[in-house]
């Protein structure tokens, strides 16, 4: 089609040839097909006809040079002739019709024409394998401008052609096995965004990718003085209640800050200046140092079995641009990282990205919490709070990126939440892991009559020909766009009331574990704590698409905490917040009651 094209394009303009001799500008780039085929249906007949595909990318391969124009040279005249490539084949000169000399030209690969190429890996979405079934994939291959336009966890759809290609017997023998292997040209990619409508690549907006009407609708929507509210409403309306929780929820899917730089800090001058040859002087914006600054919140759900934890999972899941759902029982470590495997087209030895990368700059999550083995938490530590994955196998190094939202749920070891025990002590996981939550709520089942009832009517409800749901003020499709509208553009900054706010709360929280009487006290709040204090209030600003984080934001955000995380550290025996039991596993009362044990053995 490009060859065509270019042919008509050449007749309407005789001087194209000369000005374009080496490059092709005009590319065919159909998509938007009226059928969809599938992996599983690519039979013999669609070879050599254009199709389209959908999945999600796992792997992609690094620049390859392709051959395009091949320059052979006479090595007893020095004839030279320029070979085209036809089909992946290139035909070699046999005579030198200059000096009549058979078999004579040798390849000058200074002299010869290549193009970028680049090897894809697509595998089917969770959502379309079949029961019973594992993930089938295919090999895509992207040409010229098409080449590092996509990463490993994307959702595209893909138009191309489809080939098939001989397997060799071995790459030095032009032997050729019966059996044919089948790969895809790829003519075009489209994103399935998070509001799941086709996207095409190099089509993106500043504003995010969004038409001027949705734009205008979003925008609307942000000035309500509700919109909170709505947006609570919106998410999860099957699951009834949990309030509190859907709040904290939609704080993680917006996200906070995220900042890889800022300027230098308030000693240094605003402004250098320098002079020049002339002497004059002039300024230069301030030097920026490198600093990272974690933007993503991690929530965990602990709480008695049958009270929604999973459905609310998977109802994120489906939320998030780019998510990841996997369970903690059958996770493993380099499940959730990148394991090394071997290339079945280069033999090559590869990493394969895991949940964690896959979910890069989304959120994954985590089912079964507390099932999880030792080791693989262990890998969770450093993606928590560095957002990268580091590793070093088979003789590949690499820090892999994971800036990824963790939300995971987790039940009591004794099925039932004990409320005399510390969260530690209820779902078993290790301190250090436990602290690197920004919220973690207590999902707890208590029985109360008027409840059960409310509860048992919006179950039933559930099941009628016409359920009983309340359809909510905002749809789903423009709940996925407004999120994603927001992590994209909205980058909100702390007013100094917010900072005067949030820096006298969190006083107030470490002012709560202290004891006027014995003159001791309790850590009844972290560094931590104010850094998802700061988190929380920039996702309640990106809500309403402002670039400003109000009072009311950071209020909102210490009352989040002080309902989920400061709950869930007090001390059943006292009844006061103690953030050790979070952070070391073990509260102030009971440290101190074994060092008086340890004193009174000593002195015995």
């Amino acid at each position: 089609m490009d060859l065509v094209l270019k042919r008509e394009y050449a007749i309407l303009h005789p001087d194209f040839e000369e000005e374009t001799s080496t490059s092709n500008p005009i590319q065919v780039r159909p998509h938007n097909l009226r059928a969809l085929s599938h992996m599983r249906q690519l039979d013999p007949l669609k070879i050599d006809t254009l199709i389209s595909l959908r999945g999600m990318i796992v792997r992609t391969s690094p620049l390859i040079p392709d051959l395009k124009i091949g320059a052979f040279r006479c090595t007893i005249c020095h004839h030279l002739i320029e070979t085209l490539i036809d089909h992946g084949h290139i035909a070699e000169p046999t005579l030198c019709p200059n000096c009549n000399t058979k078999r004579s030209y040798r390849l000058l690969h200074n002299r010869c024409t290549f193009a970028n190429k680049q090897m894809i890996r697509l595998q089917e979405t969770p959502d379309e394998i079949p029961p019973g079934e594992t993930p089938i994939g295919i090999v895509l291959f992207g040409y010229d401008d098409l080449v590092e336009s996509v990463r490993p966890g994307d959702r595209m759809e893909i138009t191309g052609v489809l080939r098939a290609m001989p397997r060799r017997v071995h790459p030095r023998i032009s032997k050729c096995k019966s059996v044919f292997k089948t790969y895809l040209d790829v003519i075009y990619f489209q994103n399935l965004g998070a509001s799941g409508q086709k996207e095409g690549l190099g089509k993106r907006t500043d504003d995010g990718g969004f038409s001027e009407e949705r734009i205008r609708e979003m925008k609307a929507l942000s000035r309500m003085p509700d919109v909170y509210e709505r947006l609570v409403e919106a998410l999860a309306p099957s699951i009834w209640e949990l309030e509190d929780v859907k709040k904290g929820v939609l704080c993680m899917l917006f996200g906070g800050r995220n900042n890889d730089t800022v300027p230098a800090t308030l000693n240094t001058p605003t402004t250098t200046t320098i002079t020049d040859d002339e002497g004059e002087l002039t300024t230069a914006p301030p030097v920026k140092r490198a600093f990272h600054k974690r933007g993503d919140i991690n929530i965990l759900l602990c709480g008695d079995p049958g009270t929604s934890k999973s459905q609310l999972l998977s109802y994120v899941h489906k939320l998030s641009p780019r998510g990841v759902y996997t369970s903690g029982k059958g996770s493993s470590a380099v499940g959730l990282t990148a394991s090394v495997v071997r290339d079945p087209e280069t033999r090559e030895l590869v990493l394969e990205s895991g949940a964690l990368v896959l979910s890069d700059k989304g959120i994954c999550c985590i089912d079964e919490f507390d099932k999880m083995s030792e080791g693989t938490r262990a890998i969770l530590h450093e993606a928590m709070e560095q957002h990268t994955v580091s590793v070093a196998k088979a003789g590949i190094l690499a820090s892999l990126h994971a800036r990824t939202s963790i939300l995971a749920s987790a039940n009591p070891i004794d099925s039932r939440y004990n409320p005399r025990k510390t969260v530690v002590e209820n779902i078993q996981l290790p301190p250090t892991l436990l602290s690197r939550f920004d919220l973690i709520y207590l999902i707890l089942d208590h029985p109360n009559i008027e409840r059960d009832r409310r509860l048992a009517n919006h179950l039933v409800g559930l099941y009628y020909e016409t359920p009983t749901v309340v359809t909510p003020r905002i749809p789903q499709i423009l709940l996925k766009d407004y999120i994603a509208y927001a992590r994209d553009t909205i980058v909100p900054e702390l007013s100094d009331l917010a900072t005067q706010t949030l820096i006298s709360g969190y006083l107030e929280m470490r002012r709560l574990g202290h004891s006027q009487r014995s003159g001791t006290g309790t850590i009844s709040a972290t560094p931590r704590q104010l850094e998802s204090l700061i988190r929380l209030s920039e996702g309640l600003a990106k809500m309403r698409l402002s670039t400003e984080v109000t009072r009311s934001d950071a209020h909102e955000a210490l009352r989040l905490m002080k309902v989920a995380t400061q709950a869930a550290a007090t001390d059943p025996r006292t009844g006061r917040i103690d953030m050790d039991m979070i952070a070391t596993g073990r509260a102030q009362v009971e440290r101190q009651s074994r060092e008086g044990l340890n004193t009174a053995l000593k002195e015995l």
